[in-house]
C-alpha cells in the first residue's frame, strides 16, 4: 500500500464548504474576562514571570494597523498559556519584548498564519524556536477554508466575532470590544492546535507539518524587495520608460512622506493617482490637479511636491530611466515556453499534471505539496540525468523539504523522463 493510499483510506471526510451539523456556539468573552492592557514595565515584568512559569504551548497573535500606518509594526500582542492566562501587551508603550521572548523561548508557540505575524514580532524582540501554525496545519490536513474563525467553527464548534480585524489598532485607548476580540483570538488557539495535531497524526501527515513549521521558525527575514515601486497597482498600463520614471519618482516621494508622517502610503497618494500622472506626464500643477487622485482636496504644497517628482522624471537623461522590463530572474513566463522551448513546455505540463494528481490524492493544495516556482525551475533546467536521486537533489537545491522530496521526486522523475 502506498503512502497516498494509506492516507486516503485512513483520513476521515473533511469539510469542503460550509460546515454542517450543530450550529456553532458563539464565543462572546474570554474565560477569565478581558485582561487589562499591559503598558508599563512593572506589569510587563509580572507577565514575563507568569508566562515563564506557565506550562505547555503559548498561543501568540499580533494586531497591526495595515491601511492606516506606515509599515507592518505590531500595535497589540496577545498571548495565552496554561498557568498564566491571557495577556494583552501594548508594544508601543513596551517596545522591547525581548525578555518576554526569552522567557518562553523553550515553549512551542502557536500562531495562525505565522508568516504574517513573525516579522512584526521579530521587530520587538520575539523569535520562536519551535512553532505550530494552525493555518498551515489546516491546509495540510485538507480543509478547504483555513481562516481562524472558520477553523474554530469547523474543528471546535465555536464561532468567533471577526468584526474588528481591519480596525486601526494604532488607536489609543483601544476600545473594550476590540480588546475582547483580540483576547478571543488566542482563547482557543491551543485547543485548535491540539485537535489539528491529532488530525494530522491520523492522516499520517504530522511529520510533514512539523518539518514545515521548523522551516518557518528557522527562516531568515525576507530581504528588501528590489525596485518595490514596480508593485504599484496598475503599473502594467504604463509602457514607456519616461512614464515608468514618473511612477518611480512619485512612489519614492510618497514613500518618504508616508514614512515621515507614519501613514499608510495609500492614504498619502493612491496607486491610481500615480499611474494617472505617469500616463499623462503633466507639465505643471494645473495639469496635475485635473488628474484623478489630485483633486480639490490636495493642497498647494502637496501638489508642488508631486509635480516636483514628475519634473524629476521628465528631466532625467534617457540612460537613467528604468527599463520597461526587469532583468529575467528564473524561467520565463510559462505562456512563452511553447515557443521558446517546446520540450521544456512538455516537461512542465507533465510535471504539473503529476503534482496536481498527487496533491488531490493527499487532499492538500498543490502549492503545499510543491510550490509552482520550484516546479517551473526544475522543468526549465532539469538535471542531466532524470533519476530519482538527481531530481531529489535538484528539488533540495530549490528549497523543497525532505517530505516534499519523498512525495514527489519519483513521480517527477517518471513524468520528466516521458513528458509526452
Amino acid at each position: 500500500m502506498t503512502d497516498a493510499q494509506q492516507i486516503t483510506e485512513t483520513a476521515p471526510e473533511l469539510p469542503s464548504a460550509e460546515p454542517s451539523g450543530p450550529v456553532p456556539v458563539p464565543l462572546l468573552a474570554p474565560r477569565e474576562g478581558v485582561p487589562p492592557v499591559i503598558a508599563d514595565e512593572a506589569a510587563l515584568a509580572e507577565a514575563i514571570a507568569a508566562f515563564g512559569s506557565g506550562s505547555g504551548p503559548v498561543a501568540v497573535d499580533a494586531e497591526r494597523a495595515s491601511g492606516y500606518r506606515y509599515g507592518q509594526r505590531a500595535y497589540l500582542v496577545q498571548l495565552r498559556r496554561a498557568g498564566a492566562g491571557t495577556a494583552l501587551i501594548d508594544p508601543v508603550a513596551c517596545p522591547d519584548l525581548t525578555p518576554l521572548g526569552d522567557a518562553i523561548a523553550d515553549a512551542e508557540w502557536v500562531l495562525h498564519a505565522a508568516t504574517q505575524d513573525l516579522p512584526c514580532l521579530r521587530d520587538i524582540g520575539m523569535r520562536p524556536g519551535i512553532l505550530f501554525d494552525t493555518e498551515l496545519a489546516g491546509r495540510l490536513a485538507g480543509f478547504a477554508r483555513v481562516g481562524l474563525g472558520v477553523m474554530v467553527e469547523t474543528v471546535l464548534g465555536y464561532s468567533l466575532e471577526k468584526g474588528h480585524s481591519a480596525v486601526d489598532w494604532s488607536s489609543r485607548p483601544l476600545p473594550e470590544p476590540w480588546l475582547r476580540y483580540a483576547a478571543l483570538d488566542v482563547e482557543l488557539l491551543v485547543d485548535l492546535r491540539d485537535a489539528l495535531e491529532e488530525e494530522l497524526r491520523h492522516q499520517g501527515k504530522l511529520a510533514w507539518a512539523l518539518e514545515e513549521f521548523a522551516a518557518i521558525a528557522s527562516a531568515p527575514p525576507a530581504p528588501p524587495r528590489k525596485e518595490p515601486w514596480r508593485r504599484t497597482s496598475g503599473v502594467h498600463k504604463v509602457r514607456k520608460r519616461r512614464q515608468l520614471g514618473v511612477v518611480r519618482e512619485l512612489w519614492a516621494a510618497r514613500d518618504e512622506t508616508a514614512q515621515r508622517r507614519d501613514l499608510s502610503p495609500g492614504k498619502v497618494l493612491s496607486d491610481a493617482a500615480i499611474v494617472a500622472a505617469a500616463q499623462a506626464l503633466p507639465k505643471d500643477t494645473r495639469a496635475l490637479v485635473a488628474l484623478p487622485g489630485f483633486g480639490h482636496r490636495t493642497n498647494r504644497r502637496q501638489l508642488q511636491q508631486w509635480q516636483a517628482a514628475v519634473d524629476r522624471a521628465l528631466e532625467l537623461p534617457e540612460g537613467e530611466l528604468p527599463p520597461t522590463t526587469q532583468p529575467p530572474q528564473g524561467p520565463p513566463p510559462p505562456r512563452a515556453w511553447a515557443e521558446r522551448d517546446p520540450v521544456a513546455a512538455a516537461r512542465l505540463s507533465a510535471a504539473r499534471a503529476t503534482i496536481t494528481a498527487h496533491a488531490e490524492e493527499l487532499r492538500m493544495p498543490q502549492e503545499n505539496l510543491l510550490t509552482p516556482e520550484v516546479v517551473r525551475r526544475l522543468c526549465w533546467e532539469p538535471p542531466v540525468e532524470l533519476t530519482v536521486a538527481a531530481i531529489g537533489a535538484a528539488l533540495r537545491g530549490l528549497g523543497a523539504r525532505d517530505w516534499q522530496i519523498g512525495q514527489t521526486a519519483e513521480r517527477l522523475a517518471e513524468a520528466l523522463a516521458d513528458p509526452s
